[in-house]
């Protein structure tokens, strides 16, 4: 079994990439594979809605910016964490490129991420963070996405870089939603 989680930060080695490893740490300790990867300051652009995904069915996106490397991913993984800093109110445009493309690939596809587990996490400076978290789990919950709850929102605090790791209530909702994680996919084993 296999967790991907995707930052959809710019910055590297930030909070949010902070919150994904925080996780991922639990489920690697539970014997699942585990890969972190980078989106943010990927130049993804968004949908066309040109439809081609669903006449072509091969389980990608005709735009060829690379956004299909980490589409695959995705349909191979068993668990899928989506993490976002907060841009105005809501996640980056890499995370949004992502969200309209693979939900509706997934779509075209005959639901290619159906029943996968799905988690959001978002980091925020002051405000915005339910926006973001909430637009990661409309694209998991459209597309018949299993969402594990936690023991609060998966939301940290922090601006600048290592902020978020003096977040201690987020560091354990963080580990809580990674052991939930690792519960359902051993439950959902097939």
């Amino acid at each position: 079994m296999k967790a991907l989680a995707i930052n959809g930060s710019p910055r590297k080695g930030g909070n949010t990439e902070s919150m994904l490893k925080a996780v991922l740490e639990p489920i690697a300790a539970a014997g699942m594979e585990t890969e972190l990867i980078q989106i943010g300051g990927k130049p993804y652009r968004g949908c066309l809605a040109c439809g081609m995904c669903g006449k072509n069915q091969d389980k990608k996106c005709v735009i060829d910016d690379g956004l299909n490397d980490v589409l695959a991913k995705m349909w191979e993984a068993d668990a899928i964490i989506i993490g976002s800093p907060t841009y105005f109110a809501d996640v980056t445009s890499e995370t949004k490129a992502l969200l309209d493309r693979a939900g509706y690939v997934s779509f075209s596809g005959d639901r290619l991420l159906s029943r996968k587990i799905g988690a959001a996490v978002s980091v925020h400076r002051r405000g915005g963070a339910v926006q973001t978290y909430d637009t990661i789990n409309h694209m998991f919950q459209i597309n018949r996405m299993i969402l594990p709850g936690s023991l609060y929102w998966n939301f940290a605090v922090g601006m600048n870089k290592g902020d978020a790791m003096e977040d201690a209530e987020a560091l354990a909702n963080m580990a809580d939603l990674g052991e939930t994680i690792a519960f359902l996919c051993e439950k959902t084993r097939s």
